[in-house]
């Protein structure tokens, strides 16, 4: 294993326990299952955006009106 940095201070990995190496590898793989997820959260946000788009296109096209809220309604009066 290569140096690794904490809090702005460099290691050699090869001088760490085994406790200690293990909580790197530990580490390690928390943050690749970090960047997993953070991948699979724009995957999600992107293909929502898109849902919202293809719901306003369908409820465009069908001719359906928006329920007036209590706002419009006050503003008529």
């Amino acid at each position: 294993m290569p140096k690794i940095r904490l809090d702005d201070i460099e290691y050699n990995s090869e001088d760490m326990s085994e406790n200690a190496k293990a909580q790197l590898i530990s580490l390690q793989f928390a943050d690749a299952q970090i960047r997993k997820l953070q991948q699979e959260i724009a995957i999600s946000e992107t293909a929502r955006q898109a849902y919202i788009a293809a719901l306003k296109h369908e409820i465009k096209e069908s001719g359906i009106t928006p329920i007036p809220n209590e706002k419009d309604l006050d503003e008529e009066d």
